[in-house]
Order: C-alpha cells, then structure tokens, then sequence
C-alpha cells in the first residue's frame, strides 16, 4: 500500500489505454474527484479534560481521484495524517495512498481489480464502506465479480482488508446471490408488486498461531434474505448465522453467533410508516481476531436508533452491541393538510418515533461456549431506550420552526466502558428558528435543554448562524453544563466561526472549545475527545 503516487497512477492509465484500444467506450468520460482537509490547534485545558498534544496541530486530509473512458473506470485516493487530528485512532500517521483500483464493465459482467466497497444484504454478514469523518475505512483489496442477467445478480469476491496504512492478516472469501421474480418471470405480470430472494456466504481465513488454544483458522458466515415490495409497501427480512469464532471481542468463547433483521416501510403523500425489529448475538466478525477497536470489521449492524443530528440529543448516543443485543423501532411520519386545524396556512409535519433495546437473555454454561440463549428471549438489562417526537412549521412565508422533545434511557457502562456507572435518564428540548430576510439573507436559531440527575448533570445550548453575504455564515454557539454537581466543571464550552460555500466547495474557520463524547453514525461510533483550538477544514468536489 505503501507505493507511490506516480507509480500508481502510471499503472492505472496504462492499463486504461490498453483496454480503452480494444472496446468501445459506452460511458461518459472524463476525469472527477474530491478533496478534503480538516486541520485542528490543540491548547491543553485541565478543567474541561483537553489534553496537552505535543505537536500542537493535528491534519487529516485525502484526495480521491476518478477516471472514466467507456467501460473502463479507475481511481486513487492518497491520504495525509499528520498527525491524525485527536479522537482518531493513532495508528492514522504519515501519508500514502490507501485505496487505488481499475474496474471494466463488459455486457452484463463487471470485474473490480484492487480497492472495493461491497455489501450483501444489509451487511449482517458482509460489509466494507468509507466514513472520513468517523475515521473508518474497511475495503477489500483483490478481485471483486458482479454479473446480472434476467432477474439474476450474482457477486463473488476475495481480498484483504485495509488496517490504516497496512493490511489486516486475514484473508476473505465471499459469495452472493438474488432472484428478482419479477425481471425473472414478466410474464407473471407482477404489476407493483416483486418478490427478492437472497443468499450469501462469507468466510475468513487467519492463522492459529496461538500457543495454548486451538483456533478456527477457517470462519464461515452465511445469510439468507427475502425483500417484498409493492408499491409503498417494502417489507425485509435477514437471517445471519456465524460458526465459532473464539476473538479478543466475545472473550474468547466457541459459541456460533446468529442475527436477525426485519423490517417494514410503508410511504404514500403525507404519510409514512416503518418499523424494525434486530436480534444480535456474538456477532462480532473480523479479519483478525485479536482486534477490538473499529478496525477489519468485515460485517455491519444496522441501527434502529434514531440518529441523531442536535447537539444535546448527540450527548447520549446508541453504538450497535455486536455480543448481544435485542431491540425494536417504530417510526411514523404524518402531514396535516394546508388549511386544516393543526395544517394552518402552510401544513405541519409530525414525526414520532421510538426505540428500545436491551441485552439478550443469558444463561451461562461455564464451559467454552460461554452461555445459552434463547432467541426472542429478552434479557433485563437496558442498553438503550428512547422517544422523539418532532413537530415541523412554517409559521409564515419567511419564519420555519422544527421542535423536538427526546427522552433517553443511556446505559453508559454498557455503550462507553464506564464501570458501574448508573443509567442516565434524559430529556431533551430543542427550538430551531429559521427566519428569511431574503434570497440570501437569514438568521437560524438553535435552543436547546438536556435535564438529567446522573452523569454531568443538565445542559443548555444556543446557537446563532447568520446569512449575511451570499454564500457567507457566521456561526456562535454556547454549551453550557450548568447543572454539574460539580461547581468547578459547571463549564461554558463556546465555539465560533465562519463558513463560506460557493457551488461544490465548502471552506470553515472556528475557534472555541469542544466537550468529550461520541460521535456515531448508523450505530458506528468513535470517542471525540475535549479540546481547545483553532479548527480549519476545506472541501471541495469536481
């Protein structure tokens, strides 16, 4: 991984004019690409627990780069971590190139020669995706098949997974397959409706190379999957089972995991509704065994959390629990009309929603399979619970208004480590003012309140973003933890800046402090640790 840059790209275009001699060009062509650098000042503070960083400047930077000529398509992506801004995992150091691949599209077969993002289903099994700003990255490096035909879809796959600038020490294999009746069988005149059958098997190998067990080298997971649609309708079912997988993670156990997802959608105009239920247990599935921290996950658990965007709301956030966990959601979104009694002039949107999540039901064995589970049982320990109710509002042609209430239940030893740490009962209300002067001109206001008795105690948050000039915002906020049991740490953690867009780049200035607390996506999450400093970031696409 650690080649150079114009080796590589040397490599990818002339690969490119040898195939691109041979075969018509079918596709758009042309050169494309991203750029991102997101750079921080670090002073220590001891009140608010942000650390003294001897370079006193953290940078995370890449840039991707796409070429398309027919059928034939290549990219590179070349990152710098110098050093790795805090709250990354430390292994992030130095610069290389960490994703570089060539890909051809011939009829109905397409075949993928390096870097690739896959996924089977919804990733109970198998998934690789990208998250710069969770620091995640998790591609296969190898050969990666996909062909279609008739309601067929089939892909195969083999390669290693990225482990920051290295690879991981195992090796992946996997299959997928799915019947789509209606492409199959047309004939049938489906109309809206179509019936998706699904299977996969995944396997890694790694060497047993420890000297008192005796370790699965070969890991095998298969999944079967069943998606019915018709119309606004989409209902969704997976059912995943892994073989024995002694790790780092399950404490070292030979007990077979299993997962379970469902999942049903119903959307037509001014209403919606869906819901999900998930059932988790030792379903922790990487390429080495003997990793812990997000790195070389080759599987993926959905969330069904509701993910939060509010900064209170995100204080007390819900990461997925690959060792166990049983839950469900429901969620419900409705319109009232324009001119009815709660629609007014301009309609009202409500949206509810709820999830709840405990441990699953254990009995425990004392041997090497660790414990006995039955499958729907449902264990006593919460590890998350919550509701969200959100009421939308134009109040006039100029004035929108969003209010939300969130209450959690946060099982903070359970999520983040914290030993006998108590559950953490929250409520949370937010105001969200947008005003328009003009076309160009609006100020955005955020209140927000989060009142709980354990942990830190309550909060409040404001927030004013001013739209000024075109393209231009100044952005202040406050967090303040007032209601610490701790006089010393009833701290004000302000932050301000200026954010500047024009078309596909972003450009942002800020400088203030940031409390500690995670930062999740989908149920992924990593520890953003306090600091105090200037922050720079630019972006840009083209």
């Amino acid at each position: 991984m650690q080649k150079t840059l114009p080796v590589l790209i040397g490599t990818i275009f002339f690969s490119w004019s040898l195939i691109s001699s041979t075969f018509a060009q079918q596709l758009p062509n042309g050169i494309s690409g991203a750029f991102q650098a997101d750079a921080a000042t670090y002073k220590p503070d001891s009140l608010i627990g942000a650390p003294d960083v001897p370079e006193k400047m953290g940078l995370n930077s890449y840039m991707d780069l796409k070429y398309v000529n027919g059928n034939f398509k290549a990219g590179i992506r070349y990152e710098v971590y110098l050093n790795a801004l805090q709250g990354y995992d430390p292994r992030y150091k130095g610069t290389g190139i960490t994703n570089r691949y060539a890909s051809y599209t011939y009829e109905n077969l397409e075949i993928t020669a390096g870097s690739f993002y896959e996924q089977f289903g919804s990733g109970l099994i198998f998934r690789t995706y990208y998250d710069y700003d969770l620091g995640y990255d998790n591609p296969m490096d190898g050969i990666n098949i996909k062909y279609n035909t008739h309601g067929l879809y089939a892909k195969a796959f083999v390669g290693r997974q990225r482990a920051f600038f290295e690879y991981g020490p195992g090796i992946v294999r996997g299959i997928d397959g799915e019947v789509h009746l209606a492409e199959m069988f047309p004939d049938l005149k489906w109309g809206q409706h179509n019936l998706i059958i699904g299977g996969s098997f995944v396997s890694k190998y790694q060497a047993d190379n420890d000297p008192i067990y005796k370790l699965p080298e070969n890991v095998g997971a298969s999944a079967a999957r069943l998606n019915y649609t018709n119309g606004p309708l989409n209902l969704f079912a997976e059912y995943a089972y892994k073989i024995n997988d002694p790790s780092l993670v399950n404490g070292g156990i030979y007990k077979p995991g299993q997962s379970l997802y469902v999942s049903g959608t119903y959307s037509k105009k001014g209403f919606g509704f869906n819901a999900a239920f998930k059932r988790i247990d030792n379903m922790n599935f990487r390429s080495d065994r003997n990793e812990s921290v997000n790195v070389l996950n080759i599987n993926f658990i959905p969330a069904i959390s509701k993910n939060q965007t509010y900064r209170l709301a995100t204080l007390y956030p819900y990461a997925s629990q690959v060792n166990g966990e049983i839950g469900a959601m429901a969620e419900v979104f409705y319109t009232c009309k324009p001119g009815s009694f709660l629609g007014g002039k301009y309609g009202t949107g409500i949206n509810i929603n709820s999830s709840n999540i405990h441990d699953i039901k254990r009995s425990y064995t004392g041997d090497e399979y660790g414990y006995n589970s039955n499958f729907f049982a449902i264990g006593d320990t919460v590890f998350y619970q919550d509701i969200n109710v959100e009421v939308t509002k134009k109040i006039n042609k100029n004035l929108k208004v969003v209010a939300t209430y969130i209450y959690q239940t946060y099982n903070q030893t359970v999520v983040e480590g914290k030993s006998k740490s108590p559950l953490v009962f929250a409520d949370v209300a937010v105001l969200d003012f947008t005003y328009k002067f003009s076309s160009t001109k609006s100020l955005r206001m955020e209140l927000q309140g989060l009142w709980t008795k354990q942990d830190r105690g309550d909060w409040v948050f404001v927030l004013a973003e001013l739209n000024v000039i075109k393209n231009l915002s100044v952005v202040l906020y406050d967090e303040y933890n007032y209601g610490n049991a701790d006089e010393k740490l009833q701290l004000h953690f302000v932050n301000g800046g200026l954010v500047y867009n024009h078309n596909a780049t972003r450009v942002a200035l800020g400088y203030g402090k940031q409390r500690s607390g995670l930062l999740c996506v989908g149920g992924v999450c990593r520890l953003v640790p306090a600091s105090n400093g200037l922050t720079f970031s630019i972006s840009t696409s083209f």
